[in-house]
């Protein structure tokens, strides 16, 4: 971990945040038993009445190394991944389930090959990704990769889903994520902390796009980018997810929507532990 990136964590500590010290009690470690509490005999975790699948396990594996799960949950999920092949797709599948299992303790030599033929096209999210899981696994970002995201910064400083496309809070965080962890610093990353906090309503939380209410895994997206840039996060996007929290320790999508609440759950959780990607 970066001073920059620890001084930032600290910062947040300061302010007396719950459940940003680490995830072992307060909100993070609720919010990791419900996510356990999601999966199946396979290892693999499912949304209620759905089948397993590897995508949504991946999603839950971030957020059981993040909120400091069971080791028993993160070996069945481990399992889970290794033995589910991957559903035809983008890279962005493969490269999700790369920082997966890396940040489960894998080295995925057969994912790694393919994320390292990759080349950057009209999908940025993908190229993002590559970047993140090439540095989990501790490899050097290729330099035409982190170019390529650098290139598809928005004159605002956002970035979009593809080339060309409107830019959202989600894939700026990505982005800023990305950038972080290839090392990257300066001018392109001030401007996207800049259009990141454009996204924030007066509610605290972030909004996937300009105007659309807040919600919780833009707010969490927010929060993880804002600590790999170093930046102070404050209260507000805190209290915003604090809103959203039930019972049970699964998270609302937003104020208004309560669903997927194990894909929500699971991204929530490395914001409350103040973790940002990659994880491993």
């Amino acid at each position: 971990m970066g001073v920059k990136r620890l001084s930032a964590i600290v910062a947040v500590l300061a302010l007396g945040l719950v459940g940003l010290a680490g995830a072992a009690s307060g909100p993070a470690a609720g919010s990791a038993r419900y996510v356990e509490s999601r999966q199946a005999a396979n290892g693999g975790f499912a949304e209620a009445g759905r089948v397993p699948d590897g995508q949504l396990t991946a999603w839950a594996a971030l957020g059981l190394v993040a909120g400091d799960g069971s080791a028993a949950a993160r070996t069945r999920a481990l399992e889970f991944l290794r033995s589910v092949p991957l559903a035809p797709g983008s890279e962005i599948d493969v490269a999700l389930r790369a920082v997966a299992l890396e940040s489960l303790g894998d080295r995925p030599a057969e994912l790694l090959d393919r994320l390292r033929r990759h080349r950057s096209g009209a999908l940025v999210n993908e190229t993002v990704w590559t970047v993140i899981a090439l540095r989990g696994a501790g490899e050097k970002a290729p330099p035409e990769l982190v170019q390529a995201v650098l290139t598809a910064q928005a004159p605002g400083g956002g970035w979009p889903w593809s080339r060309g496309g409107v830019p959202d809070s989600n894939d700026t965080a990505a982005a800023i994520q990305a950038l972080r962890a290839a090392g990257i610093d300066g001018a392109p990353l001030r401007r996207g902390v800049v259009a990141l906090r454009s996204f924030q309503n007066r509610d605290g939380g972030f909004g996937l796009t300009k105007g659309r209410a807040s919600d919780a895994q833009s707010t969490a997206w927010a929060i993880q980018a804002l600590i790999a840039a170093g930046e102070r996060v404050g209260k507000p996007p805190f209290r915003f997810l604090a809103r959203l929290r039930r019972e049970d320790g699964s998270y609302r999508y937003s104020l208004a929507y309560a669903t997927t609440p194990v894909w929500v759950t699971s991204q929530v959780l490395p914001a409350l532990a103040g973790r940002p990607f990659p994880l491993s």
